[in-house]
């Protein structure tokens, strides 16, 4: 038997059908590209309440992110190793760029006594001059690194005693010599691939190596740092180490994950799923050491390599893929990377300028990004009431009413900043 469709069925399809070849299908990538961009404006704008008297002309313009977007500082541009003029340009293009910094090297206990007794102090004292001297939050990148070749050979031949002792003045050290000065601390470096300090001395050295740091600086950060999370490959073991530390009562104030293990480039799901599951324990997440392309390309197993032209505009879309992922996601508070300029970088590849300077692709979309897509510039007029309600990213605002300019503070803490120019 055949069932005929009655006739207002089949106009009903001819509408549908006609609709569906009028309106452009969107793909995945292009639904996933909103949601992030809805995930932004929920998750990293709030309100800036305005009083002035009513038809006012207001002009509001941001001067700075919350959200850091930093970079590892190098030891050559503060040790020497640098010409003055490639110094110059390197911490120029870096305040061009980044809001926060990292150690790369200075802070690592193997850099700084590589022989016993003998402390370099100068390179890290050097670098918190210059970013307290800009105001830029710096991270101590690392105080402890228990993987077995990076623990000094003069330190793995004590006794036990000594070597616990040795361990408590390196912390005692760093957080007395440093009060105050450092907005957080790796703790212990990468202990999900290796712990020489807990295979000597036992599963508590953790909780009394943030005892030691304490105990000289109370107010002292200390994160977690590990690699090989975001892809996925350490997740699992990463949850679980973070949650026999909070059991011992490890004061874990956030958590650290690298961003360079991937390849040419990078996989969305795996990112955003390790982000999701990070997010159990309720603590800030800062993307610690960032490259793009990453460890397990081509370019990091030989450094001489170059992309091409077409390959630099996909590494471009590709950070701006990979950031737009960690901006729109709540617990996530930072990403630094891990080097800008092919002359002080370990993948000279996944740099921004090359070595003589010129910027990228990649640059361009990075300051794009932050400074034009993600950046707050509003002018409007008061209401009959006066006030103006603007929607703007947390971080420090220039509002001018007038000849009146005041800079003031939209924390993500407190949602709303209310600003009075009556």
């Amino acid at each position: 038997m055949i069932h005929r469709r009655p006739p207002h069925y089949i106009i009903r399809q001819a509408c549908l059908l006609l609709l569906a070849l009028l309106i452009p299908a969107q793909s995945p990538a292009q639904d996933s590209s909103q949601d992030l961009n809805a995930a932004i404006d929920r998750n990293r704008k709030g309100l800036l309440v305005i009083e002035a008297r009513p038809g006012a002309k207001i002009i509001v313009e941001q001067q700075r992110h919350e959200f850091w977007f930093g970079a590892a500082l190098a030891n050559q541009a503060f040790d020497g190793g640098l010409s003055p003029a490639e110094r110059d340009q390197y911490l120029r293009l870096f305040l061009t760029n980044f809001n926060s910094a990292v150690t790369e090297n200075a802070l690592k206990w193997h850099s700084m006594e590589q022989n016993r007794g003998k402390i370099n102090y100068r390179t890290v004292d050097a670098i918190l001059a210059w970013t307290d001297q800009h105001e830029l939050p710096l991270r101590g990148h690392n105080i402890y690194w228990g993987i077995p070749n990076r623990v000094q050979d003069w330190l793995k031949s004590m006794p036990d005693d000594e070597f616990r002792e040795t361990l408590k003045q390196r912390g005692l050290d760093v957080g007395g010599r440093y009060k105050g000065r450092f907005a957080e601390y790796d703790l212990n470096n990468e202990m999900i691939h290796g712990n020489y300090y807990e295979q000597r001395l036992g599963t508590n050295i953790t909780l009394q190596m943030a005892g030691w740091i304490h105990q000289a600086d109370p107010k002292a950060v200390l994160y977690l740092n590990d690699y090989d999370i975001l892809t996925g490959v350490k997740l699992e073991d990463y949850l679980r180490h973070i949650r026999t530390l909070l059991a011992q009562g490890v004061p874990i104030a956030g958590i650290g994950v690298q961003g360079h293990l991937h390849g040419e480039t990078f996989d969305p799901k795996s990112l955003h799923n390790a982000l999701e599951k990070l997010s159990e324990f309720k603590l800030p997440i800062r993307v610690t050491e960032f490259n793009m392309p990453g460890q397990r390309s081509k370019y990091c197993k030989d450094t001489s390599l170059r992309l091409t032209d077409e390959e630099e505009k996909a590494k471009a879309r590709a950070i701006v893929d990979y950031y737009r992922i960690c901006f729109s996601h709540p617990m996530v508070t930072g990403i630094l990377m891990w080097g800008f300029w092919e002359g002080a970088n370990w993948i000279p590849a996944a740099s921004l300028y090359r070595r003589d300077w010129t910027p990228l692709p990649a640059a361009a979309a990075y300051q794009d990004l932050l400074f034009r897509e993600w950046w707050t510039r509003w002018e409007g007029t008061s209401d009959a009431g006066g006030q103006a309600r603007v929607r703007a990213f947390y971080g420090k605002h220039r509002i001018t009413v007038g000849g009146q300019s005041r800079v003031v503070d939209l924390s993500s803490g407190a949602g709303t900043c209310n600003v009075s120019f009556k």
